[in-house]
This record gives structure tokens, sequence and C-alpha cells, in this order.
């Protein structure tokens, strides 16, 4: 449970930092707005294949993406 919630966490934290909205972080790796709402909530998962698209979106390591580290 710890892990799916610092995923979604580091999600939404690195979102609003960079300043975009779930619609385009979605478009960018091929969900929709919605999807990226219900992951951040903790609602829902993810698959590996978006893991590591979202990682390489905001060029972070998918650890630190699950919360196994704290450098991105």
């Amino acid at each position: 449970m710890e892990m799916e919630a610092n995923f979604a966490t580091r999600l939404y934290e690195l979102r609003v930092l960079r300043r975009l909205t779930q619609k385009e972080v979605g478009e960018a790796v091929g969900l929709s707005a919605k999807s990226i709402c219900t992951i951040e909530t903790g609602v829902s998962k993810t698959s590996i294949d978006k893991l590591v698209l979202l990682a390489k979106f905001f060029d972070v390591s998918t650890d630190y993406l699950l919360g196994l580290k704290d450098e991105p």
C-alpha cells in the first residue's frame, strides 16, 4: 500500500511542479485525464509500461516514482 501512495503522491507532485494538466500528462503517455486523476488519487494503478513512460516523460527513475529512492 505504501508504494502505491508514494507513486500517487510523486506523480501528482511532478505534474504540479511542471505546471502540467492531467490531460497533458495523459496525452504524453497514452492515458486519459481521468486515468491520471485516478492514479494520482490512488484509486487505480497503472501498468509497468505506463510507469516507464511516465518516468521517461518526467525524466526520473521508476524507483523514484515508486518511492524506492529519494533522488529523481
